[in-house]
Parts: structure tokens; sequence; C-alpha cells
């Protein structure tokens, strides 16, 4: 009787989990967009990945130390402008040895989303600031604020639908073995590399594939021998989704409407990625799957604006996201062939 009551109560805090990731995505969304904030897509995929990250609300030292934190990591993009500007193959190296430290902390035993930040600003800011620094700050700003957006709404979420009282905090999962980590951060790092030479041609048009491409490398960390053909089915789900999400839109164009279909679409997507141990895919795969369509949706959204044909630049990107995608299947089975006898890495929302 205690264990139906036990897994009776696991079910509903899953079900909590997932109903404050779905609102609070479609919030950091609608605030986004409604406000005109440059590069608005950013806020609902750190919305995304921070009520996917943490399993209680932020105080508000550690909200600002978080914030601080994430504008020293993306900042930190800015101190090898120079390096890809002047000396191209010394900047590529040192940003790919970044990478593998960001990537490599997390796996420790750090803070993933730290890690996962680190990893953006090393793409995204170097990138832009090779062709304007002030590109570059705006890219610093828009993750900045999408941050704190998203910390804001976590505490708002748990206010809206608090936890059920002296709930212990979840366990956290073992750090991976120190050769492990090395490994699976240099294969996350070589799936990640190959965009940000690519982008380096035009970091205005492949930013958002440098954000799919970290959130890429993010999912290898935590993914299993044998499980690379998650990233493509859930590229290639995040993707078909967009496309509904973007004809149900046309119903009725209207920035309430964006909210709450965000809001239905994040909740179905949050149901599985908060569904637990008896899940068939694992959290990663539900979660790459809402920043694919966060990413797609919300350019396809600034396309529209601009005037540009959305159809065709949505083909173009999605066959862009299956390439990078296929890259970084391709990457996981090369490594893959390694010795047998590395432990599993524990997965991670």
């Amino acid at each position: 009787m205690s264990t139906d009551g036990d897994a009776s109560g696991a079910a509903g805090v899953r079900g909590r989990r997932a109903l404050r990731l779905a609102i609070g995505t479609a919030i950091c969304l609608a605030t986004s967009f409604g406000l005109g904030w440059p590069i608005p897509m950013v806020a609902p995929v750190m919305g995304a990945f921070v009520l996917a990250s943490f399993d209680r609300p932020l105080p508000a030292k550690s909200g600002v130390g978080l914030a601080l934190v994430a504008m020293l990591a993306t900042g930190s993009g800015l101190l090898i402008v120079p390096f890809l500007r002047h000396y191209p193959f010394s900047g590529v190296l040192m940003t790919g040895l970044g990478l593998f430290l960001a990537f490599r902390q997390g796996l420790r035993g750090g803070n993933s989303l730290v890690g996962t930040l680190l990893a953006a600003g090393l793409t995204m800011i170097s990138v832009a600031g090779t062709v304007d620094i002030g590109l570059a700050v705006t890219v610093i700003a828009a993750l900045v604020k999408g941050l704190l957006l998203a910390v804001a709404v976590l505490a708002h979420c748990y206010w809206l639908i608090p936890e059920p009282a002296k709930r212990p905090a979840a366990p956290r999962g073992p750090a991976v073995s120190v050769h492990d980590a090395n490994w699976m951060a240099l294969r996350s790092a070589l799936v990640v590399m190959p965009t940000v030479l690519l982008a380096l041609g035009d970091p205005a048009a492949y930013m958002p594939i440098l954000m799919k491409a970290v959130s890429l490398g993010r999912q290898s960390c935590t993914m299993a021998r044998g499980a690379a053909l998650e990233l493509i089915g859930s590229t290639l789900l995040g993707g078909l989704l967009a496309i509904l999400f973007w004809w149900a839109l046309g119903l009725f164009v209207h920035l309430w409407m964006f909210f709450l279909w965000m809001l239905l679409f994040a909740l179905l997507l949050a149901r599985k990625l908060f569904a637990g141990p008896s899940a068939r895919l694992s959290p990663g795969f539900w979660l790459n799957t809402l920043v694919t369509l966060i990413i797609l949706l919300g350019q396809s959204v600034e396309d529209s604006a601009a005037g540009k044909d959305v159809y065709h630049a949505f083909a173009v990107r999605m066959g862009l996201f299956i390439g990078v995608t296929l890259y970084a299947c391709l990457m996981l089975r090369l490594l893959d062939q390694r010795p047998r006898g590395s432990s599993r890495v524990r997965p991670s929302t």
C-alpha cells in the first residue's frame, strides 16, 4: 500500500514539474516576442533548460549569482574573437578546447546549465564577434536577459504550482569517471565544432544552427552507447511539431494564441520528459525535441516579420539541422568504437 502511495506521489511531483515547464516556457516565449527582444527565441530556450534542470526555485541571491556567472561565461567568447580574426587556426583550437572543458565540467558533477551557457558563449559570441562586436554584445544581452527571465519565471511557476510539503531534494546522480568524462566531452566538442566553422562564414544566418549544435552537444553528453539515433529522432520530431505548430498558429495569428499553442505543445513534450524510469526514451530526447521546435518556430516567426519566404527558409534550415544531426550521429558511432567497460552516463534533463 505504501509502495502505491509512493509511486502516486512521485507521479504527482513529475506532473507538477511538467506543468511548470510548459507554463514557464510559454511565458518566456510570449514575453520575449511580445516585448520585441533581439533574438527572441533565446528566452524560451533558456526557460526550457532552467525549468528542466532545477527541481525547486532559486533564492534571489542564487538567481543573481547565476546571472553573473552566465554573463562571465557567455562573455568569455569575446576573448577568442581577436584570435579568430587574426589567427584563425589558433582561435579554432581555443574554441574546441573551451568546448571540451565546458562539457567536461558538467559531466564531472558541475552545473550542466553553466556548461551549456559557457558552450554557447564560446560558439555564438565568438563567431558573432568576428563580424561585429555589436552583434556579439546583442547575443550576450539576449542570453543573459533570457536567463534572468527564466529564473524569475521558475520562481513564479513554483508559487503558482507549489510542491508537496516536506518533499526531500531529488538525489543527484553520481559523477562520471574521469576517463569517461574526457571521452564524452571530446565527443560533444567534435559534435559542435563543424557548425562553428560553418557559421564563421555568415554568423547572423547560422545563429539558430549554432544553438541547435550546442543543444546536440549537451544531449550527446548524457547519451548511452548505441543511442545515437535519438539525436536524429528528436530533430525530426521537433521539425514535424514545428510544422504543425505553424499551421495551427496560422488559424488565428495573435500573441495570446502563440502563448496558448506553445503551452499545449510544451506540455505534451514535458509529460514525456518527466515520465520517470518507465520512459522508453531519455529525457534528453524530449528536451532536444522541445528546443528544436522553439528554434525552428521562433526563426520562422522572425522570417515572416521580415517579409522573407518562410517555407523556403524553413526547408533550408531544417536541412541544415538534419545535416548537423547526422554528423553528430556519425561522431557518436565512430567514437563509441572503444573498449567496453565504461560506466553508463546518468540521464539528465
